[in-house]
């Protein structure tokens, strides 16, 4: 076996089994088992023990992890239980981009933060990472719940808000937004969302019989996991996360999944491939850039980006009952992959310093961290009726 090759099969179990067994502790210790695969991404990545320093290879793993987080979702909830919730989906994620932004961008400009790299950080307070809380959510197997389905929801137009700021942000520092791409992108992600919610569901209908004609082994399975992977593609190539393609894939299959029996073997891919996603995310955290007037700043950026959620996404839902709106709020603070990936950006085009850089990553670790302990609590403290009918 070529010496590559066996590198990369010793890092996958090395991660796969210290995530397994961070999981399983935290488990025990009646907190969230992704937390338990995120800190053992901290602990050995290149930050702290250097066990394991992720490679492409590694994070390529990482990527399928968190597409098969959101397929998994996805099957879990039926389209029209997501147009139902549609509208305050819609208000959630508008309140969650604008308070998140404006919030960090007064804050920065107020404490001297030039213009562009004031703009890069609010912009990463903006995006929640569904695939944390999506994973926390489908671990205390409450993704049937009315609140879920709003978060879901929210995040798919906060992918696509956060598309469009991305594409305003960038254009403002390299000199000039480039209005008529920005719409046709926006056009782009929107059609594509369209699609997968009203008309994918019936494409699939119609495929549905010449299934059964077909002589391959677990032909549905083969059929699903191919679509889950081109939409995963479709989504990434028209400018929104690959995960929102998974998620709208499983979205669209929901309703054969019982007859051809998807749970069992997508649920194996998801529990084979997860613990890179999680671990990779711990990975990422250098707690070494911290000190001074750098931490203080990070510290009161981290808290504006909690409470900006809160309030931003749980008052456009306060209607339904203060239950509901604390568990949608809670379940939208994450940031995740599109915060990182708006600072490298900024980074990258020497608009943002390394610290600002190193803000944007301790804020994204602490709000990854702390809103699933919260969500856990927050549903451990009441009845699943209290928060949200299932159905």
């Amino acid at each position: 076996m070529p010496q590559g090759a066996n590198k990369l099969l010793l890092e996958m179990f090395t991660i796969f089994v210290s995530a397994k067994l961070g999981g399983e502790l935290f488990a025990n210790l009646a907190l969230p088992a992704v937390l338990g695969e995120i800190a053992a991404g901290v602990l050995l990545g290149p930050h702290a023990l250097s066990l394991i320093a992720p490679t492409d290879n590694i994070q390529a793993f990482a990527e399928l992890g968190a597409i098969f987080v959101l397929f998994t979702a996805g099957l879990e909830i039926h389209p029209q239980d997501l147009v139902r919730v549609g509208q305050q989906s819609l208000r959630v994620a508008l309140a969650g981009v604008i308070v998140p932004f404006v919030l960090g961008f007064a804050y920065l400009r107020i404490r001297g933060t030039n213009l562009h790299e004031a703009v890069f950080v609010a912009a990463a307070m903006v995006a929640t990472s569904v695939g944390v809380t999506a994973g926390v959510l489908d671990e205390l197997r409450v993704l049937h719940a009315r609140f879920s389905r709003i978060i879901l929801g929210a995040a798919v137009f906060d992918d696509i808000l956060g598309m469009v700021l991305l594409a305003v942000v960038v254009g403002m520092a390299s000199g000039g937004v480039r209005w008529l791409h920005l719409g046709i992108t926006f056009l782009e992600a929107l059609a594509f969302t369209l699609f997968m919610i009203f008309v994918g569901p019936r494409v699939v209908h119609h495929m549905r019989p010449g299934l059964r004609r077909l002589s391959t082994q677990n032909a549905p399975l083969a059929l699903s996991l191919a679509l889950c992977l081109m939409f995963s593609w479709a989504s990434e190539r028209i400018g929104m996360a690959a995960i929102i393609g998974a998620f709208f894939t499983g979205l669209v299959l929901a309703d054969y999944a019982p007859e051809w029996e998807l749970g069992p073997p997508v649920r194996g891919i998801h529990d084979m491939l997860a613990p890179f996603f999680f671990f990779a995310i711990g990975a990422r955290l250098d707690i070494g850039l911290f000190s001074g007037g750098v931490l203080w700043t990070a510290c009161v950026v981290t808290v504006l980006a909690i409470i900006s959620k809160l309030a931003g996404c749980g008052l456009p839902v306060l209607n339904e009952g203060w239950p509901t709106a604390l568990r949608v709020s809670i379940g939208m603070v994450p940031r995740g992959e599109v915060a990182l990936i708006i600072a490298l950006i900024g980074l990258q085009m020497n608009v943002i310093s390394q610290s600002a850089y190193a803000i944007v990553i301790f804020m994204t670790a602490i709000t990854t961290l702390a809103a699933p302990l919260a969500l856990r609590w927050v549903l451990n403290s009441g009845s699943l009726e209290r928060v949200g009918h299932v159905g």
